[in-house]
């Protein structure tokens, strides 16, 4: 199994346990960082996030049925108080578990179930080519995102789109979409820019991004950009696990040359993964 399975696996048959992202990391084989990556690219949403969203199904599952006591459920559900358990229900189902309860039935709520990864999800990947960058500078428009709303990204690079060609000290014909401070979560920051030559001058709506001298494992994506996730999906649940590479703590790219026609989505674009040695 890859570290995306082990950890669907070991939050499956664990559901009504306070296991911990350092546990399931553990029990993935990969450090935290890795697994919520990994996690994030197969699933669409952050390890911790799936499992209380599942715990909060199940929850709902036993309502519905009549469960007499609230207070256990919400306990069982990794909350320690009924006000706790409500806020977080209401959060994931918009009504009260008092209310499901009465009424005996899941209707028009929004349950998660358990994950079945689907190997035919993957690309076929071409062999990566190795390069170490050179430091360079980037500004953009930066937004954060969790896994969950980063399907918003193509609107983001539609804001940045008038930015380009007029931001002081850009320089080259290449753009960039730059992936920064994740988290346990899985929130991180994304930044659609270009690279300048210096940060003077920039407009103050405007992020940046250092990007040091680094060793990077490069990918092609030659399809059409609304399949990007299946390429990054195999990266880190396919090549990462078996390369004998580890992930280096620097930015991650998505380099969009001349080639890549924003307006079709098509023309290809590379992946950038940091790693060590």
């Amino acid at each position: 199994m890859n570290p995306t399975e082990r950890a669907l696996w070991f939050v499956e048959s664990h559901l009504s346990e306070a296991i911990t992202l350092d546990e399931v990391a553990e029990k993935s084989g990969v450090s935290r960082f890795y697994v919520t990556r990994a996690f994030g690219a197969a699933a669409g949403r952050s390890v911790m996030g799936y499992m209380r969203a599942r715990r909060l199904t199940e929850a709902a599952r036993k309502l519905a049925a009549g469960a007499p006591d609230i207070l256990s459920i919400a306990l069982d559900a990794g909350y320690n108080s009924h006000e706790a358990f409500t806020r977080a229900f209401r959060g994931q189902f918009d009504t009260t578990p008092e209310l499901v309860r009465a009424q005996g039935n899941l209707k028009n709520l929004d349950l998660v179930e358990p994950i079945l990864m689907d190997q035919s999800f993957l690309a076929t990947l071409e062999p990566p080519r190795f390069e170490t960058s050179r430091p360079f500078l980037i500004a953009g428009l930066g937004e954060r995102y969790n896994c969950g709303t980063s399907a918003a990204i193509p609107m983001q690079w539609q804001r940045f789109g008038p930015y380009i060609g007029n931001i002081p000290g850009e320089t080259g014909d290449i753009a960039y979409g730059v992936r920064i401070n994740g988290d346990d979560a899985g929130n991180f920051d994304y930044i659609a820019g270009v690279e300048v030559s210096d940060f003077c001058d920039l407009p103050k709506e405007l992020s940046r991004v250092r990007v040091p001298a680094q060793r990077y494992a490069v990918f092609a994506h030659r399809d059409h950009i609304s399949t990007i996730r299946r390429t990054v999906n195999t990266i880190w649940n396919r090549w990462l696990p078996t390369s004998g590479h580890e992930i280096a703590d620097a930015p991650e790219f998505e380099r969009y040359g001349p080639e890549f026609d924003p307006r079709s989505g098509d023309g290809g674009l590379e992946i950038w993964i940091p790693v060590k040695g």
